[in-house]
């Protein structure tokens, strides 16, 4: 058995109660670390607190891992409950076909996310276009898929929503700011 379990926008109080309830009958639990990062960030202390709480070890699971190494994630939910836990599920989609063609149960449980979260900006929710992600470039992948997206909601007079990807930058960032606040 494979749980995806959405764990909220803010800290690790905001995991759902059925979420927490998964997470306890698992005996492997992951966390996705490259999309997306809680407010108080993967430091040690973070992870800890996450680890107290839900009373689990917890594996960071990077790009690397979740999309060339995914085998070994699935292989252990072949075999038992196995949790996944995510902040923004953008790219998990693969995650779960692939486990569901090696015969592996999925259970999603859902959370706060960014798209209830915008509401509280001022703008109508009905008025927003095709959301996008739109990851950092690097030396040698440059990627524009998501222009035409933007391009296209600007036509039409919509709002876009971008969510921008680069766990690293993310993580230097919140260690830059964590210093300078303390």
């Amino acid at each position: 058995m494979l749980y995806i379990i959405g764990l909220g926008l803010g800290n690790e109080q905001d995991i759902t109660l059925k979420g927490l309830q998964a997470i306890h009958k698992c005996d492997k639990v992951y966390m996705e670390a490259y999309t997306s990062l809680l407010s108080f960030g993967l430091s040690s202390k973070g992870l800890s607190n996450l680890e107290k709480l839900y009373g689990k070890p917890i594996t960071l699971a990077d790009r690397e891992m979740v999309e060339e190494k995914v085998d070994v994630i699935l292989s252990q939910a072949h075999l038992s409950h196995v949790a996944f836990l995510v902040v923004v599920a953008t790219t998990h989609t693969v995650l779960v076909v692939r486990a569901k063609k090696m015969g592996i149960e999925v259970k999603i449980v859902h959370n706060a996310s960014v798209l209830n979260a915008i509401g509280i900006c001022g703008l109508q929710l009905y008025r927003y276009g095709e959301t996008v992600s739109i990851p950092f470039f690097t030396q040698t992948w440059k990627p524009d898929s998501f222009y035409q997206k933007i391009q296209q909601n600007r036509i039409l007079g919509l709002h876009t929503l971008s969510a921008i990807l680069n766990y690293q930058l993310m993580l230097n960032r919140f260690k830059f700011y964590h210093k300078k606040m303390h």
